[in-house]
């Protein structure tokens, strides 16, 4: 099973940890990535903000590299995965619009591939049986939240990926390698996005919610597939907690870091020991590591 890669820029920066779990944890179970060639920037709330057609060709300058490659796109970042798939569906279905970002990117791009999250590709192109037979140290008894924020769930027309509404993959996923997903109502709930710098009061209000109502419900973990979830609910903890007038105390994980757990991969390689809160207290104390060999 072979894809093309696409990294994205959070996987040398703020969402790193998210691509070495994610590449570890598809390296485990089978999966071949091919990085595509010259990937760029797929612009993400920037170029959209200035300029439609710019949103659209940074995009398909990477897809139309990867049809070259004749393989369909894996990427991990939802905001990514957003950009390209509409991207994709766009110049897929407008002739004259195929016609003028082909002009502009100077290839000719058909909008022919598959653009895949990696959630799509473990649960269903890998599948959750092959999954469970590969797990080692199911994670019993650890409940989850699984958050997917926004960018996972808006706009399905052109996402498709799971129920918009109340969607399922991470917990799925979760459930595979032996973790209790929880019901909780805050799934899909925004965290700010990406208004972090400009409107950080806002991120921390909405980060707050989401913190509170998953300590509510019993999580000992958010769950997430999302640099951008993970940083705000991660690094605003502290001013989440004087907002709210109570400690929470959160790990915010992202879900190959788990799976790559019960899986026995090497935990530096999940990079568990790089989150703000710090998730080893309850991973020792519910005995899925020990001591200072996963540090």
């Amino acid at each position: 099973m072979k894809f093309a890669y696409y990294p994205g820029c959070s996987s040398e920066g703020s969402g790193a940890e998210y691509a070495r779990a994610s590449e570890a944890v598809l390296e485990a179970l089978g999966v071949e990535l091919e990085e595509i060639d010259d990937w760029v920037c797929c612009g993400a709330t920037p170029a959209h903000a200035t300029s439609h057609l710019l949103s659209i060709a940074l995009p398909a300058i990477s897809c139309a590299s990867a049809e070259k490659q004749s393989l369909d796109i894996l990427t991990c970042c939802a905001c990514c995965h957003s950009r390209l798939k509409q991207v994709n569906q766009e110049v897929r279905d407008d002739p004259a619009l195929r016609a003028k970002i082909s002009e502009i990117i100077e290839e000719d791009y058909r909008g022919s591939l598959n653009i895949l999250h990696v959630t799509e590709v473990l649960a269903r192109e890998v599948g959750l049986e092959a999954i469970k037979a590969r797990v080692r140290t199911p994670l019993k008894g650890l409940k989850v939240a699984c958050y997917y924020g926004c960018l996972m769930s808006r706009m399905p027309e052109a996402l498709m990926s799971d129920k918009s509404e109340y969607p399922m993959l991470l917990d799925n996923l979760m459930d595979a390698v032996g973790a209790e997903p929880l019901d909780w109502p805050y799934k899909t709930e925004c965290c700010g996005a990406a208004l972090t710098l400009t409107q950080t009061k806002t991120v921390i209000r909405l980060s707050a919610d989401v913190l509170q109502m998953a300590k509510q419900n019993g999580a000992d973990m958010l769950v997430v597939a999302c640099p951008l979830c993970q940083a705000n609910l991660d690094i605003y903890q502290a001013e989440a907690e004087k907002l709210k007038g109570e400690r929470l105390s959160i790990p915010v994980v992202y879900f190959v870091q788990l799976m790559g757990l019960a899986m026995d991969l090497d935990p530096k390689r999940l990079c568990l020991d790089r989150l703000i809160v710090d998730p080893m207290p309850i991973l020792a104390q519910k005995g899925f590591v020990h001591g200072a060999v996963y540090l």
